[in-house]
């Protein structure tokens, strides 16, 4: 019983947050950051890219750590590390870019336009 929340964006910038459970959820998990799925699972007709996402605890992904395990990673730029300066590294916990149970919340990008909601409905107000 799997349930991630989708903060999906799309080529203009417009971003919508959608919530996948069970049987839909269940379509993302072993997918790795960077790969690509069906956007039909949360009703849009294209193509979804997975990149990024976290865990309940708020430790990111990361794209180039193996696995769906949390890690201490040393870091010297890059997803999670904020601060650091020139020729400073830090050790930080990441968790690796395979979309597992332990998943919270995924970052995915949509390769078209997100349809606007109640456009139609604005200019009829407007017209009365």
């Amino acid at each position: 019983m799997t349930n991630f929340k989708l903060t999906i964006s799309d080529v203009k910038g417009k971003s919508v947050s959608k919530e996948l459970k069970d049987s839909d959820a269940n379509a993302l998990l072993g997918l790795q950051l960077g790969n690509e799925t069906d956007a039909t699972i949360v009703g849009l007709s294209g193509k979804l890219k997975l990149t990024g996402g976290s865990d309940k605890s708020g430790v990111p992904m990361r794209n180039d750590i193996h696995g769906a395990a949390r890690k201490q990673v040393l870091l010297s730029k890059g997803v999670g590390l904020q601060n650091a300066g020139t020729g400073q590294r830090k050790r930080k916990l990441m968790r690796g870019n395979t979309v597992s149970e332990e998943i919270y919340q995924i970052n995915c990008k949509f390769d078209g336009e997100l349809p606007t909601e109640n456009t139609e409905e604005k200019t009829e107000d407007k017209k009365e």
